[in-house]
């Protein structure tokens, strides 16, 4: 018995790969904004803010990486 595969051309074409891309390269800017909207609101509280919520100011770029890619 022969085993045959089909395939459909809708996943494996140059539109459907371009297609991917530009999704995933959208999807990165909107992450990377997210990063920088969190970054900038956490960096813009003073010190005791901070410290009433207990972050520290050199863990805000880690807060705000795990906020978003996390």
């Amino acid at each position: 018995m022969a085993n045959t595969a089909t395939f459909s051309r809708e996943g494996f074409g140059l539109t459907a790969r371009i297609t991917t891309l530009i999704a995933r390269v959208k999807e990165a800017y909107a992450l990377r904004a997210e990063f920088g909207r969190t970054y900038s609101e956490l960096q813009n509280l003073t010190d005791r803010e901070l410290n009433d919520i207990g972050i520290r100011r050199c863990d805000i770029s880690d807060i705000a990486h795990k906020h978003v890619y996390c």
